[in-house]
Protein backbone atom coordinates (compact mmCIF):
# COMPACT_ATOMS: atom_id res chain seq x y z
CA UNK A 1 0.00 0.00 0.00
CA UNK A 2 1.41 3.40 -0.98
CA UNK A 3 2.35 5.71 1.85
CA UNK A 4 0.79 9.15 2.02
CA UNK A 5 2.78 12.23 2.93
CA UNK A 6 0.24 13.65 5.37
CA UNK A 7 2.15 16.91 5.66
CA UNK A 8 1.54 17.78 2.00
CA UNK A 9 -0.81 20.68 1.23
CA UNK A 10 -2.81 21.22 -1.98
CA UNK A 11 -1.17 23.31 -4.69
CA UNK A 12 -1.55 26.99 -3.97
CA UNK A 13 -2.53 26.43 -0.33
CA UNK A 14 0.19 27.38 2.15
CA UNK A 15 0.73 27.63 5.86
CA UNK A 16 2.34 30.70 7.42
CA UNK A 17 5.00 30.04 10.04
CA UNK A 18 6.58 32.31 12.63
CA UNK A 19 7.96 34.92 12.36
CA UNK A 20 6.19 35.73 9.06
CA UNK A 21 2.81 35.10 10.67
CA UNK A 22 3.65 37.73 13.29
CA UNK A 23 4.69 40.14 10.54
CA UNK A 24 1.43 39.58 8.64
CA UNK A 25 -0.64 40.11 11.76
CA UNK A 26 1.28 43.27 12.69
CA UNK A 27 0.73 44.59 9.16
CA UNK A 28 -2.98 43.75 9.33
CA UNK A 29 -3.38 45.71 12.54
CA UNK A 30 -1.49 48.70 11.16
CA UNK A 31 -3.57 48.81 7.99
CA UNK A 32 -6.88 48.49 9.84
CA UNK A 33 -5.80 51.28 12.19
CA UNK A 34 -5.08 53.44 9.15
CA UNK A 35 -8.47 52.57 7.62
CA UNK A 36 -10.11 53.65 10.88
CA UNK A 37 -8.19 56.94 10.74
CA UNK A 38 -9.76 57.52 7.30
CA UNK A 39 -13.25 56.85 8.69
CA UNK A 40 -13.69 53.24 7.52
CA UNK A 41 -15.48 50.81 9.83
CA UNK A 42 -14.28 47.23 10.15
CA UNK A 43 -16.67 44.37 9.30
CA UNK A 44 -16.33 40.57 9.42
CA UNK A 45 -18.13 38.47 6.80
CA UNK A 46 -18.98 34.72 6.84
CA UNK A 47 -16.49 32.27 5.37
CA UNK A 48 -19.34 30.32 3.76
CA UNK A 49 -22.86 31.24 2.67
CA UNK A 50 -25.52 30.53 0.07
CA UNK A 51 -24.14 30.69 -3.45
CA UNK A 52 -26.86 32.99 -4.81
CA UNK A 53 -25.80 35.75 -2.46
CA UNK A 54 -22.08 35.08 -2.67
CA UNK A 55 -21.84 35.40 -6.45
CA UNK A 56 -24.23 38.30 -6.92
CA UNK A 57 -23.03 40.57 -9.70
CA UNK A 58 -19.59 39.01 -9.61
CA UNK A 59 -19.46 37.36 -13.02
CA UNK A 60 -18.23 34.01 -14.33
CA UNK A 61 -14.61 34.36 -13.21
CA UNK A 62 -15.58 34.48 -9.54
CA UNK A 63 -17.98 31.59 -10.08
CA UNK A 64 -15.09 29.47 -11.40
CA UNK A 65 -12.89 30.45 -8.43
CA UNK A 66 -15.51 29.52 -5.82
CA UNK A 67 -15.49 26.19 -3.97
CA UNK A 68 -19.04 24.86 -3.79
CA UNK A 69 -20.63 22.48 -1.29
CA UNK A 70 -24.14 21.41 -0.38
CA UNK A 71 -25.49 22.56 2.98
CA UNK A 72 -26.57 19.37 4.82
CA UNK A 73 -29.22 21.31 6.76
CA UNK A 74 -31.03 23.14 3.97
CA UNK A 75 -29.91 21.15 0.92
CA UNK A 76 -28.97 24.41 -0.80
CA UNK A 77 -25.73 25.05 -2.63
CA UNK A 78 -23.19 27.04 -0.63
CA UNK A 79 -19.81 28.52 -1.44
CA UNK A 80 -16.63 29.39 0.42
CA UNK A 81 -15.97 33.07 -0.10
CA UNK A 82 -13.52 33.80 -2.91
CA UNK A 83 -14.11 37.55 -2.75
CA UNK A 84 -15.35 39.57 0.23
CA UNK A 85 -16.61 42.55 -1.78
CA UNK A 86 -20.10 41.14 -2.63
CA UNK A 87 -20.60 40.25 1.03
CA UNK A 88 -19.78 43.79 2.15
CA UNK A 89 -22.15 45.15 -0.50
CA UNK A 90 -24.93 43.00 1.00
CA UNK A 91 -24.13 44.36 4.46
CA UNK A 92 -24.46 47.93 3.23
CA UNK A 93 -27.64 47.35 1.25
CA UNK A 94 -29.53 44.96 3.52
CA UNK A 95 -28.09 44.86 7.04
CA UNK A 96 -26.98 48.46 7.66
CA UNK A 97 -29.36 50.35 5.34
CA UNK A 98 -27.78 53.70 6.13
CA UNK A 99 -28.60 56.95 4.42
CA UNK A 100 -25.71 58.79 2.83
CA UNK A 101 -22.13 57.56 2.37
CA UNK A 102 -20.95 54.49 4.25
CA UNK A 103 -17.29 53.48 4.56
CA UNK A 104 -16.54 49.82 5.34
CA UNK A 105 -13.31 47.81 5.42
CA UNK A 106 -12.32 44.19 5.94
CA UNK A 107 -9.40 41.78 6.23
CA UNK A 108 -9.91 38.04 6.00
CA UNK A 109 -8.82 34.80 4.36
CA UNK A 110 -10.49 33.72 1.13
CA UNK A 111 -10.04 30.50 -0.81
CA UNK A 112 -9.91 30.05 -4.58
CA UNK A 113 -10.78 26.89 -6.46
CA UNK A 114 -8.59 28.30 -9.25
CA UNK A 115 -5.77 30.80 -8.71
CA UNK A 116 -5.80 34.17 -10.48
CA UNK A 117 -2.53 33.09 -12.13
CA UNK A 118 -0.11 30.18 -11.92
CA UNK A 119 2.09 32.03 -9.42
CA UNK A 120 -0.74 33.18 -7.17
CA UNK A 121 -1.82 31.69 -3.87
CA UNK A 122 -5.22 30.03 -3.63
CA UNK A 123 -5.56 31.17 -0.02
CA UNK A 124 -4.84 34.91 0.03
CA UNK A 125 -5.71 37.23 2.90
CA UNK A 126 -7.98 39.74 1.19
CA UNK A 127 -7.71 43.26 2.52
CA UNK A 128 -9.87 46.07 1.21
CA UNK A 129 -12.17 49.03 1.64
CA UNK A 130 -15.50 50.01 0.07
CA UNK A 131 -17.25 53.38 -0.09
CA UNK A 132 -21.01 53.18 -0.64
CA UNK A 133 -23.59 55.89 -1.30
CA UNK A 134 -21.60 58.42 -3.34
CA UNK A 135 -21.45 58.43 -7.14
CA UNK A 136 -19.06 61.36 -7.52
CA UNK A 137 -15.44 61.19 -8.71
CA UNK A 138 -14.49 62.38 -5.20
CA UNK A 139 -15.35 58.91 -3.85
CA UNK A 140 -13.13 57.22 -6.45
CA UNK A 141 -10.31 59.65 -5.67
CA UNK A 142 -10.60 58.84 -1.97
CA UNK A 143 -10.56 55.08 -2.49
CA UNK A 144 -7.58 55.19 -4.87
CA UNK A 145 -5.73 57.45 -2.44
CA UNK A 146 -6.46 55.00 0.38
CA UNK A 147 -5.12 52.13 -1.74
CA UNK A 148 -1.92 54.08 -2.40
CA UNK A 149 -1.62 54.90 1.31
CA UNK A 150 -1.93 51.16 2.05
CA UNK A 151 0.90 50.35 -0.37
CA UNK A 152 2.99 53.18 1.04
CA UNK A 153 2.51 51.90 4.58
CA UNK A 154 3.66 48.45 3.39
CA UNK A 155 6.77 50.17 1.95
CA UNK A 156 6.16 48.82 -1.55
CA UNK A 157 8.69 50.38 -3.93
CA UNK A 158 8.37 51.40 -7.59
CA UNK A 159 4.56 51.45 -7.84
CA UNK A 160 2.94 52.13 -11.22
CA UNK A 161 -0.77 52.99 -11.49
CA UNK A 162 -3.04 51.97 -14.37
CA UNK A 163 -6.42 53.66 -14.83
CA UNK A 164 -9.28 53.24 -17.29
CA UNK A 165 -13.05 53.58 -17.51
CA UNK A 166 -15.34 50.77 -18.68
CA UNK A 167 -18.02 53.33 -19.58
CA UNK A 168 -16.08 54.33 -22.69
CA UNK A 169 -16.27 50.92 -24.38
CA UNK A 170 -19.71 50.16 -22.96
CA UNK A 171 -21.13 53.38 -24.40
CA UNK A 172 -19.62 52.75 -27.84
CA UNK A 173 -20.86 49.13 -27.85
CA UNK A 174 -24.41 50.25 -27.07
CA UNK A 175 -24.30 52.95 -29.74
CA UNK A 176 -23.15 50.35 -32.26
CA UNK A 177 -26.00 48.04 -31.16
CA UNK A 178 -23.62 45.11 -30.86
CA UNK A 179 -25.01 41.72 -30.04
CA UNK A 180 -23.80 40.06 -26.85
CA UNK A 181 -21.54 37.82 -28.93
CA UNK A 182 -20.10 40.69 -30.97
CA UNK A 183 -19.48 42.76 -27.85
CA UNK A 184 -17.65 39.84 -26.24
CA UNK A 185 -15.45 39.22 -29.31
CA UNK A 186 -14.41 42.86 -29.63
CA UNK A 187 -13.84 43.05 -25.89
CA UNK A 188 -11.54 40.03 -26.03
CA UNK A 189 -9.59 41.45 -28.99
CA UNK A 190 -9.14 44.79 -27.21
CA UNK A 191 -7.70 43.07 -24.15
CA UNK A 192 -5.15 41.32 -26.34
CA UNK A 193 -4.38 44.54 -28.26
CA UNK A 194 -5.19 42.55 -31.43
CA UNK A 195 -5.52 45.62 -33.65
CA UNK A 196 -6.12 43.75 -36.92
CA UNK A 197 -8.74 41.58 -35.27
CA UNK A 198 -10.60 44.60 -33.87
CA UNK A 199 -10.60 46.15 -37.36
CA UNK A 200 -12.05 42.95 -38.85
CA UNK A 201 -14.74 42.70 -36.18
CA UNK A 202 -15.85 46.31 -36.64
CA UNK A 203 -15.77 46.56 -40.45
CA UNK A 204 -19.57 46.18 -40.72
CA UNK A 205 -20.24 49.12 -38.37
CA UNK A 206 -20.80 52.78 -39.35
CA UNK A 207 -17.47 54.42 -40.11
CA UNK A 208 -17.48 56.78 -37.12
CA UNK A 209 -18.22 54.07 -34.54
CA UNK A 210 -15.79 51.61 -36.16
CA UNK A 211 -13.05 54.27 -36.06
CA UNK A 212 -13.66 55.06 -32.39
CA UNK A 213 -13.68 51.39 -31.37
CA UNK A 214 -10.46 50.80 -33.30
CA UNK A 215 -8.82 53.82 -31.68
CA UNK A 216 -9.38 52.37 -28.20
CA UNK A 217 -6.41 50.06 -28.87
CA UNK A 218 -4.19 53.12 -29.35
CA UNK A 219 -5.51 55.31 -26.53
CA UNK A 220 -2.97 54.26 -23.92
CA UNK A 221 -0.09 56.09 -22.30
CA UNK A 222 0.39 59.11 -20.06
CA UNK A 223 -1.93 61.98 -19.18
CA UNK A 224 -1.74 63.27 -22.76
CA UNK A 225 -3.80 60.25 -23.86
CA UNK A 226 -6.87 61.72 -22.19
CA UNK A 227 -6.54 64.92 -24.22
CA UNK A 228 -6.11 62.84 -27.36
CA UNK A 229 -9.23 60.87 -26.44
CA UNK A 230 -11.29 64.07 -26.22
CA UNK A 231 -10.48 64.68 -29.89
CA UNK A 232 -10.74 61.09 -31.13
CA UNK A 233 -14.03 60.47 -29.30
CA UNK A 234 -15.58 63.89 -29.90
CA UNK A 235 -18.49 62.35 -31.85
CA UNK A 236 -19.14 59.65 -29.26
CA UNK A 237 -22.43 59.35 -27.34
CA UNK A 238 -22.95 61.55 -24.28
CA UNK A 239 -22.37 58.63 -21.91
CA UNK A 240 -18.89 58.09 -23.38
CA UNK A 241 -17.98 61.76 -23.06
CA UNK A 242 -19.27 61.79 -19.46
CA UNK A 243 -17.11 58.75 -18.64
CA UNK A 244 -14.08 60.45 -20.16
CA UNK A 245 -14.75 63.63 -18.18
CA UNK A 246 -14.98 61.60 -14.96
CA UNK A 247 -11.66 59.93 -15.70
CA UNK A 248 -10.01 63.28 -16.38
CA UNK A 249 -11.24 64.71 -13.05
CA UNK A 250 -9.93 61.65 -11.18
CA UNK A 251 -6.62 61.65 -13.07
CA UNK A 252 -5.89 65.32 -12.45
CA UNK A 253 -6.65 65.04 -8.73
CA UNK A 254 -4.38 62.01 -8.34
CA UNK A 255 -1.54 63.56 -10.35
CA UNK A 256 -1.76 66.61 -8.11
CA UNK A 257 -1.60 64.45 -4.96
CA UNK A 258 1.09 62.10 -6.26
CA UNK A 259 3.23 64.11 -8.73
CA UNK A 260 6.09 61.60 -8.72
CA UNK A 261 3.97 58.48 -9.24
CA UNK A 262 3.86 57.03 -12.79
CA UNK A 263 0.27 56.99 -14.10
CA UNK A 264 -0.71 55.00 -17.17
CA UNK A 265 -4.10 55.40 -18.85
CA UNK A 266 -5.63 52.76 -21.12
CA UNK A 267 -9.13 53.25 -22.53
CA UNK A 268 -9.03 49.76 -24.02
CA UNK A 269 -8.23 48.14 -20.66
CA UNK A 270 -11.50 46.67 -19.41
CA UNK A 271 -10.46 44.86 -16.24
CA UNK A 272 -13.61 43.62 -14.51
CA UNK A 273 -15.79 44.80 -17.42
CA UNK A 274 -18.74 42.58 -16.49
CA UNK A 275 -18.54 43.67 -12.85
CA UNK A 276 -17.47 47.31 -12.83
CA UNK A 277 -19.50 50.24 -14.10
CA UNK A 278 -17.05 53.16 -14.06
CA UNK A 279 -13.40 53.88 -13.38
CA UNK A 280 -11.11 50.84 -12.97
CA UNK A 281 -7.62 50.98 -11.52
CA UNK A 282 -4.73 48.75 -10.52
CA UNK A 283 -1.28 49.07 -8.98
CA UNK A 284 1.71 47.22 -10.44
CA UNK A 285 5.35 46.73 -9.55
CA UNK A 286 7.98 45.59 -12.10
CA UNK A 287 8.82 42.37 -10.26
CA UNK A 288 5.25 41.01 -10.38
CA UNK A 289 3.35 40.19 -13.56
CA UNK A 290 -0.10 40.67 -12.03
CA UNK A 291 -1.54 43.69 -10.24
CA UNK A 292 -0.80 43.80 -6.51
CA UNK A 293 -3.89 45.90 -5.70
CA UNK A 294 -6.93 46.69 -7.81
CA UNK A 295 -10.42 48.10 -7.72
CA UNK A 296 -13.03 50.24 -9.37
CA UNK A 297 -16.59 51.49 -9.34
CA UNK A 298 -19.43 48.96 -9.29
CA UNK A 299 -22.66 50.94 -8.90
CA UNK A 300 -26.02 49.30 -8.16
CA UNK A 301 -24.56 46.02 -6.87
CA UNK A 302 -26.93 46.28 -3.90
CA UNK A 303 -30.02 46.21 -6.14
CA UNK A 304 -30.39 42.43 -5.78
CA UNK A 305 -30.38 42.90 -2.00
CA UNK A 306 -33.25 45.38 -2.25
CA UNK A 307 -31.32 48.65 -2.29
CA UNK A 308 -29.23 49.88 -5.21
CA UNK A 309 -26.30 52.02 -4.06
CA UNK A 310 -23.35 53.60 -5.87
CA UNK A 311 -20.13 51.97 -4.73
CA UNK A 312 -16.39 52.05 -5.28
CA UNK A 313 -13.61 50.10 -3.59
CA UNK A 314 -10.29 48.28 -3.79
CA UNK A 315 -8.70 45.07 -2.55
CA UNK A 316 -5.27 43.55 -2.18
CA UNK A 317 -3.62 40.45 -0.70
CA UNK A 318 -1.97 41.07 2.67
CA UNK A 319 0.48 38.19 2.13
CA UNK A 320 1.64 39.77 -1.12
CA UNK A 321 2.19 43.14 0.55
CA UNK A 322 4.29 41.59 3.30
CA UNK A 323 6.33 39.56 0.80
CA UNK A 324 6.98 42.60 -1.40
CA UNK A 325 7.83 44.88 1.51
CA UNK A 326 11.20 45.14 3.23
CA UNK A 327 12.68 41.66 3.63
CA UNK A 328 13.08 41.79 7.37
CA UNK A 329 11.68 39.27 9.77
CA UNK A 330 9.31 40.61 12.38
CA UNK A 331 11.27 40.92 15.58
CA UNK A 332 9.84 38.60 18.21
CA UNK A 333 9.64 40.39 21.53
CA UNK A 334 12.39 39.22 23.82
CA UNK A 335 11.01 37.52 26.89
CA UNK A 336 11.58 36.50 30.48
CA UNK A 337 12.18 32.84 31.35
CA UNK A 338 10.31 31.74 34.47
CA UNK A 339 11.11 28.50 36.28
CA UNK A 340 8.75 25.56 36.54
CA UNK A 341 6.55 25.60 39.60
CA UNK A 342 3.05 26.13 40.96
CA UNK A 343 3.87 28.36 43.91
CA UNK A 344 1.35 31.13 44.46
CA UNK A 345 4.00 33.84 44.73
CA UNK A 346 5.68 32.69 41.49
CA UNK A 347 2.35 32.70 39.65
CA UNK A 348 1.57 36.18 40.98
CA UNK A 349 4.96 37.47 39.81
CA UNK A 350 4.39 36.03 36.33
CA UNK A 351 0.90 37.57 36.14
CA UNK A 352 2.18 40.98 37.24
CA UNK A 353 4.89 40.96 34.58
CA UNK A 354 2.41 40.00 31.86
CA UNK A 355 0.03 42.76 32.98
CA UNK A 356 2.92 45.18 32.55
CA UNK A 357 3.27 44.06 28.93
CA UNK A 358 6.20 41.70 29.43
CA UNK A 359 6.46 38.43 27.56
CA UNK A 360 6.94 35.61 30.08
CA UNK A 361 7.58 31.96 29.16
CA UNK A 362 7.32 29.48 32.01
CA UNK A 363 9.36 26.30 31.90
CA UNK A 364 7.53 23.02 31.51
CA UNK A 365 8.48 19.88 33.46
CA UNK A 366 12.01 18.78 32.57
CA UNK A 367 13.02 22.08 31.00
CA UNK A 368 16.01 23.96 32.31
CA UNK A 369 17.15 27.51 31.76
CA UNK A 370 19.15 26.27 28.77
CA UNK A 371 15.85 26.20 26.81
CA UNK A 372 15.39 29.95 27.31
CA UNK A 373 17.32 30.90 24.16
CA UNK A 374 15.03 28.81 21.92
CA UNK A 375 12.07 30.61 23.51
CA UNK A 376 13.74 33.94 22.66
CA UNK A 377 14.22 34.92 26.30
CA UNK A 378 17.12 37.14 27.36
CA UNK A 379 16.16 37.44 31.03
CA UNK A 380 15.06 35.09 33.79
CA UNK A 381 12.89 35.24 36.85
CA UNK A 382 14.82 34.31 40.00
CA UNK A 383 13.82 34.21 43.65
CA UNK A 384 15.95 35.93 46.29
CA UNK A 385 15.42 37.41 49.71
CA UNK A 386 13.37 40.24 48.19
CA UNK A 387 11.06 37.92 46.30
CA UNK A 388 10.92 37.14 42.60
CA UNK A 389 13.22 39.41 40.57
CA UNK A 390 14.04 39.69 36.87
CA UNK A 391 17.72 39.15 36.14
CA UNK A 392 19.79 38.99 32.93
CA UNK A 393 20.47 35.52 31.58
Amino acid sequence: MATVDRWLLPDGIEEVLPPQAAQIEASRRQVLDMFEAWGYEYVVTPHIEFLESLLTGAGQKLDLRTFKVTDPQSGQLMGFRADITPQVARMDAHSLRREGPSRLCYAGSVVHARPRSLSRSRSPIQLGAELFGDASPAADIEVISLMLATLEQAEIADIHMDLGHVGVYRGLARAAQLSTEQEAHIFDALQRKAIDEVALLTEHLPDDLAAMLNNLSHLCGGREVLEQAKTVLAAAPESVLAALDQLIVIADALILRYPHLPFYFDLGELRGYHYHTGVVFAAFVPSVGQSIAQGGRYDDIGAVFGRARPATGFSTDLKTLVNLGPRQAAALTRGIWAPEGAQADLWQAICDLRKDGQRVVQALPGQSVSAAAQANCDRQLLQNSSGWQVQPL
